[in-house]
């Protein structure tokens, strides 16, 4: 469930663009304001308003934005204020340009987003990049990494609830075969990964485990070093749990020496208009602590104050 607390009586878009250039008047930004509008939109509702902001004052919101704020304050804002879609792209082809193999952007893309939502990114992505997303993972990525991801942002999943158990049976065994040779880049594993409906995956997977007595993504763990083989865990994680996946990610942001404050706001932003309810109810069970007081002691300014708003603890 989305995080993002939008009042009862929602202003019209004319007027959120006229307190927003209220905002940007004078000697100082007023950040606060902003937060209380773009913070407490839903997608529809701040795409609705870029748009009426250009209509009234001939200027793209991002790029006054852009002028008005700074740090990981303005990226968190800005990614925020993009839509779903394009914002996606955009986190994707810069991912594909510091390219790095422990960069899970494409694997969330890839794997925590609907079949519609992924096919929105990649039109997204052409019409952004003149190319196509299939295209620069091909060109930007290597051996085992470009024969996974290649078929993971490619792939149009079924969304349906509709399962097969014979096939699921099957699979689960193919599954244990090609993990017990330690052959993690088979094709049939990645065939499986990249094209099975997020149910028939499941289902796949309870018959691993019924079958071996041990979830898949134990089996997985193997060489810690292992790149690609990590990057096969966080595919299976992201696709059958994500708000675990996420939960983790957050976690290992927050509590690193030195927060990762490009993952978590990678995390906030993406998912408060999707799962982050859920996202904040598994990060206190499997931490004890609640997210905005994780956030709150790790983070300052107006940029802890926009991501305890998106998380659903700012004022309105």
């Amino acid at each position: 469930m989305s995080s993002v607390v939008v009042p009862e009586s929602v202003p019209s878009p004319a007027d959120d663009c006229e307190q927003l250039r209220v905002a940007f008047a004078g000697w100082g930004t007023n950040e606060k304001l902003i937060i209380s509008i773009l913070g407490h939109r839903t997608a529809t509702q701040r795409q609705l308003i870029r748009k009426t902001y250009f209509e009234l004052y001939g200027e793209d919101l991002l790029k006054s934005l852009d002028s008005e704020v700074s740090g990981d304050f303005e990226r968190a804002l800005l990614l925020w204020t993009l839509d779903p879609a394009e914002r996606d792209a955009l986190m994707a082809n810069q991912a594909l340009r510091r390219w790095n193999p422990e960069d899970r952007v494409l694997i969330e893309i890839a794997c925590a987003r609907s079949s519609e939502e992924l096919l929105l990114i990649r039109r997204a992505y052409h019409a952004r990049f003149k190319r196509s997303l299939e295209e620069d993972v091909a060109q930007h990525t290597t051996g085992d990494f470009r024969k996974l991801l290649v078929p993971l942002v490619s792939s149009y999943r079924y969304d349906g609830q509709e399962v097969n158990g014979h096939l699921a049976k099957l699979e689960a065994k193919t599954l244990k075969d090609v993990i017990k040779d330690k052959a993690f880049n088979h094709e049939e594993l990645v065939r499986i990964l990249s094209t099975r409906s997020k149910a028939q995956l499941n289902a796949t997977l309870n018959n691993y485990k019924d079958g071996s007595g041990m979830q898949i993504n134990k089996d997985l763990k193997g060489d810690a070093e292992d790149k690609f083989q990590s990057a096969v865990r966080a595919v299976v994680k992201c696709i059958t749990k994500p708000q675990s996946y996420f939960e983790k990610t957050l976690r290992l942001a927050i509590v690193k020496l030195g927060t990762d404050e490009v993952a978590l706001t990678r995390v906030v932003v993406t998912r408060a208009d999707v799962d982050m309810k859920d996202i904040k109810a598994e990060y206190h069970k499997r931490n004890s602590t609640p997210l905005d007081r994780a956030i709150a002691s790790d983070t300052s300014g107006d940029y802890k104050n926009l991501l305890l708003t998106l998380i659903g603890h700012g004022d309105i």
